[in-house]
This record gives C-alpha cells, sequence and structure tokens, in this order.
C-alpha cells in the first residue's frame, strides 16, 4: 500500500446561501464542515521541511467560506462540497483526493447530525 499524507478541518463553521425551502432561500444557513485532502506525502520529513512540501491547512477553510461565490444560492449541500472539491483541486495539482461532510445545523431538532458527505477522486 502506497503512503498517503491527509490534511483535515474538522468542525469549522460557515454560513452558506443553500436549501429547497421557502423558508431557507435568501437567507445564510449555518453549515458545518470537516473537509480531508488526502496527497501523497514526501519519504520523510525534516524539522525544517517548509510548507511548500505540504499544503497550508487554512486553504481548506478557505474553500469553504471566502471561494464560495458570494450571493450564489445553492439549492443542495452536494453542489456546495462540489464546489468545495474542484476549488481544491483547482488550487494544488498535488491534491489526490477530496472528502467534504456537511452537517445542517439549523435542521436538527435534537441534536442529530443531518446531512452529506462527498468524496471525489481527482480525474485526469
Amino acid at each position: 500500500m502506497d503512503d498517503s499524507l491527509i490534511l483535515e478541518v474538522a468542525d469549522f463553521e460557515h454560513d452558506v446561501l443553500t436549501g429547497i425551502y421557502s423558508e431557507e432561500t435568501g437567507k445564510p444557513q449555518p453549515l458545518r464542515f470537516t473537509i480531508q485532502v488526502r496527497m501523497k506525502p514526501l519519504r520523510h520529513y525534516d524539522a525544517d521541511t517548509s510548507l511548500d512540501d505540504s499544503k497550508n491547512y487554512m486553504d481548506l477553510k478557505f474553500a469553504a467560506s471566502e471561494a464560495l461565490p458570494e450571493g450564489v444560492h445553492f439549492k443542495l449541500i452536494e453542489a456546495v462540497a462540489d464546489h468545495v472539491c474542484e476549488t481544491l483541486f483547482l488550487q494544488d495539482k498535488r491534491v489526490e483526493a477530496v472528502t467534504v461532510k456537511i452537517v445542517k445545523l439549523a435542521i436538527a431538532e435534537a441534536g442529530e447530525k443531518i446531512g452529506i458527505t462527498l468524496h471525489r477522486e481527482r480525474r485526469e
């Protein structure tokens, strides 16, 4: 089995225009994101290995916040997750796969976690 490096940002919350019901349209909803990116690691990491030899974790957070188009309403959170995946693939050719988990916080009635997980492999 090949080595892999998984970078993760877990339980990041951001408001996104999403939903299909009338009470959801026109106002942002709080979503909780967990994003994982799989990359091929270096054979060895020394104490002075540069960040250029990995990926900045903040890129994952950026893909689920500032990189989402302002004012665009996503009917499905699947489309939000897809946009996050595509953003991360475009940012860095070393990204081999992306997994995005989204939980819709506004619809939970008793603390349950309602949402989706989308996993994409690079297609090239």
